[in-house]
């Protein structure tokens, strides 16, 4: 009956453990770096994909215009949505409309 190499069976186990442990860290730090880049992606693209949807419910904004003013509407929730200069191109045609006084005591308003 032939010897049983025990030495060598525990070698061979301590080679396979080392190596298991070998992949299993680079394939965390292949996980992690992955994970990284997926994150620096997702600050870059979010602001990217919300331009032009409705804050309100996500949907696509339809621009439009009123007396030459451009602005965008939600043809969903029906929201109407101004950026700075609509606002103020707004509030100069109706400057004793409550928008005007609105955005005459507006903190935002410089003058």
């Amino acid at each position: 009956m032939p010897e049983k190499d025990t030495f060598g069976d525990k070698l061979k186990e301590k080679e396979r453990g080392e190596e298991d442990q070998y992949f299993a860290k680079r394939d965390r730090e292949l996980v992690g770096k992955i994970r990284g880049q997926d994150d620096a992606g997702r600050e870059t693209a979010g602001p990217e994909l919300a331009r032009g949807r409705c804050p309100g419910c996500g949907q696509r904004l339809v621009h439009r215009s009123i007396d030459g003013v451009q602005i965008d509407e939600c043809a969903s929730c029906r929201g109407v949505w101004f950026d700075e200069a609509e606002l103020e191109a707004l509030s100069r045609r109706g400057a004793d409309s409550w928008l005007g006084r609105l955005l005459r005591h507006s903190p935002t308003q410089t003058r």
